[in-house]
């Protein structure tokens, strides 16, 4: 399996998350099919259905968390010597031409992406098309209502 980048701060949440899964969920879910079990038959208990099915999604999100972290690349974009171009990790500030709308994101992976936060993947059409330009560059995006174009203003690895 290829290794999947992440970002500093996207393996420390994803460890955290593995962390409060077995910890604090896993041992939860095992107390309601305990508590299931002790009222009797099994068969039409829907208590003990829903916890089952619980500790499988749990049991299913551990293995895929800890798959993520095996095979992350941790990328800290504080040590990104790229001289000032558009890398994974690097904070891009740019401005709409049509508009001139300014707006600043930080190119992640995939399953830190939140668009709202800022944080854009880094397989996504905008992030494709800024990856490899400096500032001052024009980047063309291929969106939903056209093509549109950015000017980046800069680039910052923090």
């Amino acid at each position: 399996m290829s290794k999947v980048p992440l970002t500093l701060n996207g393996a420390e949440k994803l460890r955290t998350e593995l962390h409060r899964l077995k910890t604090v969920d896993r041992p939860n879910v095992v107390a309601a099919i305990a508590e299931a079990r002790s009222h009797g038959d099994l068969s039409e208990n829907a208590e003990y259905d829903a916890a089952k099915e619980r500790q499988g999604f749990i049991e299913g999100r551990i293995q895929e968390v800890e798959g993520k972290l095996s095979n992350a690349q941790i990328i800290d974009p504080k040590s990104l010597d790229a001289d000032g171009r558009c890398v994974f990790g690097a904070t891009v500030e740019l401005e709409d031409q049509d508009s001139g709308d300014q707006v600043t994101y930080q190119i992640v992976g995939e399953d830190e992406a939140d668009i709202k936060a800022g944080k854009l993947s880094f397989a996504s059409p905008m992030a494709r098309a800024l990856i490899g330009k400096f500032a001052g560059d024009i980047a063309q995006v291929q969106a939903p209502g056209g093509l549109r174009e950015f000017e980046i203003i800069d680039v910052r690895y923090e």
